[in-house]
């Protein structure tokens, strides 16, 4: 029944301010409803919808989480690109942000990143390799290198 998911929406401080962020994003800006306050984004080639409501004046944002999709040779340079627009991406499950994360239950490498009012932003990459639970979260060299072992291994 379910294929995917077709929108989502979060809010924000200030419209303006995050329609420029997101267009940073590469995100194609498609409606705008200033007596609203909401404006929306298409999302790749599927155009999925991302809305979002700027809060009343007072009323304080209700954070959220979302990660966008992309391939792994575009996260492999991600954090350049994110850094390139002024967007510097931050610490997750306790690991600096110097590369791609990997959630190996998945598996999938992750970057992640706040838009301007705290909204967590991730971009994942799935992988080939073999869901495995290790107990931590490593970089994703850790992880190539644990599956390069693992394989040398089999073929010993």
């Amino acid at each position: 029944m379910i294929q995917n998911l077709y929108e989502t929406h979060i809010q924000v401080k200030d419209l303006q301010v995050s329609i420029e962020f997101y267009m940073k994003l590469d995100l194609e800006l498609s409606l705008v409803i200033a007596e609203r306050k909401v404006a929306f984004f298409y999302i790749g080639e599927a155009r999925q919808l991302l809305g979002i409501w700027e809060v009343p004046e007072g009323v304080e944002v209700r954070k959220n989480h979302f990660a966008f999709g992309t391939d792994i040779a575009q996260l492999k340079s991600a954090m350049e690109w994110l850094r390139e627009r002024g967007i510097q991406p931050i610490q997750s499950f306790g690991k600096e942000p110097i590369e791609a994360i990997v959630h190996t239950w998945m598996p999938a490498a992750a970057i992640y990143f706040n838009d301007p009012d705290g909204n967590e932003l991730e971009f994942i990459s799935w992988l080939q390799d073999e869901p495995r639970e290790i107990g931590y979260v490593p970089y994703l060299s850790e992880w190539n290198e644990l599956n390069r072992m693992s394989k040398s291994m089999e073929d010993k």
